[in-house]
């Protein structure tokens, strides 16, 4: 790791661990502990993978913890801090190790680990096709290879892919898939959040990283686990100098009690510092919904966006039409009369583009060729910001 830190290569750790040897006492928790130490000191300098493809225990699940990210295999990994056994002693609770600690747990509940494959031959195929996008360290761009997709093709599936009713949902993966190189899109954390999508792509050869809410999944609305899935990408693609790519389908924060006492306010302040921190090229495209204090945490004008689009049916808004009418006419009569009036001032992309907010609104079959573009013409783009020993960002 010190020699990976020193010529800037990406370290990979394939991991197999039952923790640390009870027999050896403090020198074994030592040996845990300049493992860390390195882990931090590697953090955004290179590139850091964990592969998990046994059960990990006690330390060795916080070495991984630190790396950037975490794949698993089905069935045969596991990561917990203390197993099954301690557990019942200590809590009474009757669990099993795929329960505690598996694959399944990780990727669709707690979001420790990025994703999970069907066996140890599937994840290595899979973590060579993942470092292909990536950077060998912070000092290097993006790899660039031979791309036979054209750049400048139109995208005319994408004049239909938004609904004619305005609360239907749809798969913002259908538009990533139409838009990015040969539909080649290596997804992260696919099952947990969903309704955030994050992963991977190339365009016009380039590495990219795409972020786009989903409304398919509870309206695509912000909520705690999307906030930060979102939060670790962006912050991620920022430090290895990935330009990140944003589609924006979002009716605001989520709602609820549960999300208020779980703290949404500190968590989705993790999603805004990370777009507002970044200096890489960021384009944004609002392809419909852009509500609220979530338009501006989605890598809005405002927070330094590069190139902001919007599409025909972007609805740019501090709420929806129903809400606003309810609170600005509360107790008047005509409320439809109202709402359509509202609808017709707001709901539309032209208040923001006349404000400069939006840089154009555009025919969504060009955004590939806007994007490609604009990627090259945001190659040489420097930003200085002052200096710091390091930021404070909400934790």
């Amino acid at each position: 790791m010190d020699q990976a830190i020193l010529v800037g290569a990406p370290v990979i750790g394939i991991n197999d661990s039952g923790g640390a040897r009870i027999q050896e006492g403090v020198e074994s928790l030592a040996g845990y502990a300049d493992i860390f130490q390195r882990n931090v000191l590697a953090s955004g300098v290179v590139p850091q993978i964990s592969v998990i493809m046994g059960p990990c225990a006690g330390g060795a699940v916080y070495s991984p913890a630190l790396t950037d990210f975490v794949f698993m295999v089905k069935d045969t990994s596991y990561l917990f801090i203390t197993g099954p056994e301690v557990v019942k002693a200590v809590t009474n609770e009757d669990v099993t190790q795929e329960e505690l600690g598996g694959a399944k747990t990780h990727t669709t509940l707690s979001g420790v680990a990025h994703n999970a494959f069907e066996n140890d031959v599937d994840a290595l195929l899979n973590l060579r096709k993942f470092y292909n996008f990536l950077p060998l360290s912070s000092t290097d761009p993006p790899p660039i290879r031979e791309c036979d997709d054209p750049w400048d093709r139109n995208v005319q599936s994408l004049e239909t892919v938004i609904p004619l009713e305005t609360t239907a949902g749809y798969n913002m993966l259908d538009v990533i898939l139409e838009i990015v190189d040969e539909r080649d899109f290596f997804e992260i954390m696919p099952n947990y959040a969903k309704n955030i999508t994050i992963g991977f792509a190339r365009m016009n050869g380039r590495t990219v990283g795409m972020v786009g809410n989903n409304p398919k999944y509870a309206a695509g609305c912000l909520d705690i686990n999307a906030s930060v899935k979102g939060a670790r990408f962006v912050r991620f693609c920022d430090a290895f100098n990935i330009p990140i790519i944003t589609f924006v389908d979002v009716p605001g924060f989520l709602p609820g009690t549960a999300q208020e006492y779980g703290g949404i306010i500190r968590h989705g302040a993790k999603l805004l510092y990370a777009f507002a921190e970044a200096t890489v090229p960021k384009i944004t495209v609002i392809t419909r919904k852009a509500y609220g204090g979530a338009y501006d945490v989605m890598s809005s004008k405002h927070l330094r966006g590069d190139i902001n689009y919007a599409w025909p049916t972007a609805e740019i808004a501090v709420m929806g039409a129903k809400g606003a009418v309810s609170i600005l006419y509360r107790g008047k009569a005509d409320v439809l009369e109202r709402e359509k009036e509202y609808n017709a001032k707001f709901t539309n992309p032209f208040s923001a583009s006349i404000r400069g907010f939006i840089d154009d609104i555009i025919d969504p079959s060009t955004t590939r060729y806007r994007i490609c573009r604009d990627l090259d013409l945001l190659q040489k783009k420097k930003m200085d910001v002052p200096w710091k020993k390091h930021a404070n960002m909400p934790l």
